[in-house]
């Protein structure tokens, strides 16, 4: 009598890596350095390194200053991250040897009127009932730290354990350690998510390579979502979230001329600028929800030259050296997704809105932590894609899911 037939459960052949991400931003290249120090073997796929939000944001670690009502479990996020960059940059620096751009400097808050007053009291307020560390001034004593502060400046809250990077050059010495790592740059748009039998096993680029992956990472910013072959549902719909910021030459013989970042609200408009060492001064950001459109507006340009003259009417003297948009990449609940989806080996790395640059670091960790071990750790949990409950057959997450794709499309269908 023949012997039964067994079934042979399915085994996935080997494949090329342990992770492909899509994206190579300050998310997706953080993820991929600490997963190589993990042993893990991982690549990369961008067509642009470092660009978009990552090379147009202003740098600032900015937890408390940028604490909102309803965001308390993010504010967390926020303060933990914050507390890693201090080792993060001086790793990353001892191993590109390049500087980070990471500065102590602090933040400043500022009200121009009385109504931005009662704004900057309410946040003194939530900042108190939170246990955080902010100390409220006087217009005099803001003048005191910041003598090109306007006459107007009615009182202000000095935050010390807010501070800034130079994103430019966090980027730099990212691209130099992930070099060093041995990590494959793929400078190639990716074509196709690959599905296998309910299961993401790799990507095929646009020269039509194909890269087998046990897990593919999604770090493309605003762009997650609307990747090719990524099944409806998997992922809550990423909204790209328009900003404008300038970039102005502070002379030599004029430096330093802020010590301090300053953030401000004059007549109802947020403005920040943050002063670095090298003499650049960024000020930022509009916050339009546009699609994808990347176009600078003289309307933009002027509304922040206007808050930022209001606040420092010395940066009328300084030249304009660099106007630009890019778009960040913003989630239902402006939070960020972290984790695994709901297809087999695919992670989330994005959604991240204006956080993306405070939360490099925790992010990096906390990917390289379920590349290597399955488990999301404790300080990232609650946001996982998964807490929005989409069904891939919710009609609702569908319409929005094709609205991404086709907008999407139209910007690919654009470029020359």
């Amino acid at each position: 009598m023949d012997a039964p037939i067994i079934p042979i459960p399915h085994a996935r052949p080997r494949t090329d890596y342990d992770a492909v991400i899509v994206g190579a931003g300050l998310i997706g290249l953080a993820v991929a350095w600490r997963a190589a120090q993990r042993g893990l073997r991982v690549a990369l796929a961008d067509p642009a390194p470092g660009s978009g939000a990552s090379h147009a944001a202003a740098g600032m670690l900015a937890p408390v200053t940028e604490a909102h009502y309803g965001e308390e479990r993010l504010l967390e996020l926020n303060l933990a991250s914050a507390r890693r960059y201090p080792q993060f940059a001086a790793e990353l620096e001892d191993l590109a040897g390049t500087p980070s751009g990471y500065a102590e400097h602090g933040t400043l808050a500022v009200a121009f009127d009385t109504g931005d007053r009662a704004v900057l009291n309410d946040l003194a307020a939530f900042h108190r009932r939170l246990g955080l560390g902010s100390e409220p001034l006087t217009g005099r004593e803001c003048r005191e730290l910041e003598p090109l502060l306007s006459p107007d400046v009615q009182s202000g809250l000095l935050v010390t354990g807010d501070h800034q990077v130079d994103n430019r050059l966090l980027i730099a010495a990212l691209l130099s350690v992930v070099a060093r790592a041995h990590v494959p740059l793929y400078r190639e748009s990716v074509a196709e998510l690959l599905v296998e039998r309910d299961e993401a096993t790799g990507v095929r680029l646009a020269s039509g390579e194909r890269l087998t992956a046990a897990h593919v990472v999604l770090a493309a910013g605003c762009h997650s979502t609307s990747i090719p072959g990524l099944p409806p549902g998997v992922l809550p719909p990423i909204r790209p979230v328009k900003g404008q910021i300038l970039r102005l030459s502070v002379p030599s013989d004029a430096a330093p001329f802020l010590n301090h970042t300053v953030r401000g609200v004059v007549r109802g408009r947020q403005v920040y600028l943050v002063p670095r060492d090298h003499g650049e001064l960024v000020v930022g950001a509009t916050v339009e929800e546009q699609g994808f459109d990347t176009q600078v507006t003289a309307g933009g340009v002027y509304e922040l030259l206007r808050a930022a003259h209001g606040l420092v009417p010395g940066i009328g003297e300084l030249p304009l050296t660099e106007v630009l948009a890019a778009l960040r990449p913003g989630s239902p609940d402006n939070a960020p997704l972290l984790g695994p989806t709901e297809l087999p080996g695919l992670i989330a790395a994005t959604g991240h809105f204006r956080h993306g640059v405070l939360l490099t670091p925790i992010t990096a960790d906390a990917i390289a932590e379920v590349l290597e071990t399955g488990k999301l750790p404790t300080e990232a949990r609650g946001f996982e894609p998964q807490r929005f409950e989409t069904k891939r057959s919710d009609p609702r997450h569908l319409e929005a899911q094709r609205s991404a794709d086709r907008q999407a499309e139209g910007t690919r269908a654009a470029r020359p």
